[in-house]
């Protein structure tokens, strides 16, 4: 283990419970963060509509009627 010696410094007991908090508590802000900062994101999780246009098959369009 490359931070072995850090335990002699920290208990466990405080250092794991105290890392895992700043784990969750960095990842909600960033969270957070993305869902004020953006609008994709909003609707997104509400399952808005998709605004892209609906793809065509690419079959050749009906000539036009001649009279």
């Amino acid at each position: 283990m490359i931070y072995g010696k850090m335990w002699t410094v920290v208990k466990p007991t405080v250092g794991i419970p105290l890392f895992l908090g700043a784990v969750a508590v960095g990842s909600f802000s960033v969270h957070l963060a993305l869902l004020n900062n953006t609008t994709w994101v909003k609707g997104f999780l509400e399952g808005g509509k998709s605004t892209k246009a609906v793809a065509t098959t690419g079959a050749p369009a009906a000539p036009a009627a001649q009279k």
